[in-house]
């Protein structure tokens, strides 16, 4: 395959360069920017030497159009402006963004405070949560690549909810993200004097994954009740630790909830179902595609504890992009995406 990638000097750019580089069905790899046109890319990134020594290519529309896949790891609302006129062009168009995710572009607007899609553009496109959506992925022109929170939270969550398991209508979700989620253009948010030994909530009430959680929730468990949902920046690289609190529909137990999860999930793999553990973290997904999951009730309260962590730059964006690309093309899902975790 001929890929494309938009945004390649982005962190969700470079890990689809290091997970597409030992793809067996990538032949050819081009990186595009709008503003560093002509720039070798090896002189940006010193690791890539002697590997992406090719310089950066504009971004041209008849040129997109010779790709089998086009990947594109951008700021919101760029992606907007270059994919629609792509779609049915040829290449298979997977955007990373969340330019696409969002059906309603009224919500977009809300909550990203940028002008929406095409509504065409919208209505073709795929929500890319792999596990969940595969018949779909496997026919899709443009796919909307979930955001690496929803990703993190549904997963642990839909069987659950589709099962009728607990209890929808006051679910609190607590979610605590490394430093490389907010993108590698500087802030005084990430700013390391900022972020090194503090942890910080942020978005309170107002982050943009909260209408995707809902229209994901709604679209795979037919459940229409609003989430709390609140967002932590806390002093590492890498990683999403999703916390989730939900009361038990009656009678419910612990193995029944295990139960789901491990049913739901047996031919998915790279999702894990944790059943007995004292230690959970992010560390023991960290550079891969997994996504760990682990449940816990407590018979005093009757509200289930239910935990997830992934590498949000690969599950909850490159890696899961990848991923859909392999099942758009009928490639068996792990290709390219059998690294084993980066412990220490």
């Amino acid at each position: 395959m001929k890929i494309g990638i938009i945004g390649a000097t982005g962190y969700g750019g470079l890990e689809l360069i290091r997970l597409l580089h030992n793809h067996p069905e990538a032949e050819r790899i081009d990186l595009f920017t709008s503003s560093e046109e002509g720039m070798q890319f090896s002189n940006k990134y010193t690791h890539l030497m002697n590997i992406y020594d090719q310089k950066l290519l504009a971004i041209e529309h008849n040129r997109l159009t010779e790709y089998d896949v086009i990947f594109t790891s951008t700021p919101s609302g760029v992606s907007t402006g270059i994919l629609p006129s792509l779609i049915g062009s040829g290449p298979k168009l997977i955007d990373l963004s969340g330019d696409f995710r969002l059906k309603n572009p009224l919500d977009y607007e809300q909550w990203y405070q940028k002008a929406p899609a095409p509504p065409t553009a919208l209505e073709k496109s795929v929500y890319g949560l792999t596990e969940w959506n595969e018949a779909a992925i496997q026919q899709a022109d443009l796919i909307a690549n979930p955001g690496c929170y929803p990703t993190a939270v549904l997963l642990s969550l839909l069987p659950l909810l589709k099962e009728n398991l607990i209890d929808s209508t006051n679910i609190v979700i607590d979610a605590k993200s490394g430093v490389s989620g907010a993108g590698n253009k500087p802030s005084q948010m990430t700013h390391f004097s900022e972020t090194n030994e503090n942890t910080a909530i942020y978005k309170i009430h107002q982050h943009q994954h909260i209408p995707e959680i809902e229209q994901a929730i709604n679209m795979f468990a037919g459940q229409t009740s609003p989430i709390t949902f609140t967002t932590h920046l806390v002093p590492m690289t890498r990683g999403i630790l999703a916390t989730s609190y939900a009361a038990l529909q009656s009678n419910v137990t612990e193995r029944q909830l295990t139960n789901a999860l491990k049913e739901r999930y047996a031919y998915d793999p790279f999702v894990r179902i944790i059943e007995e553990t004292n230690k959970f973290g992010t560390n023991q997904v960290y550079g891969s595609n997994f996504c760990d999951i682990h449940v816990k009730v407590d018979p005093r309260t009757n509200r289930a504890t239910i935990v997830s962590v992934i590498d949000n730059l690969v599950k909850g964006a490159a890696g899961q992009a990848i991923q859909n690309m392999n099942v758009q093309f009928n490639i068996d899902q792990t290709t390219g995406l059998q690294q084993v975790p980066l412990f220490i």
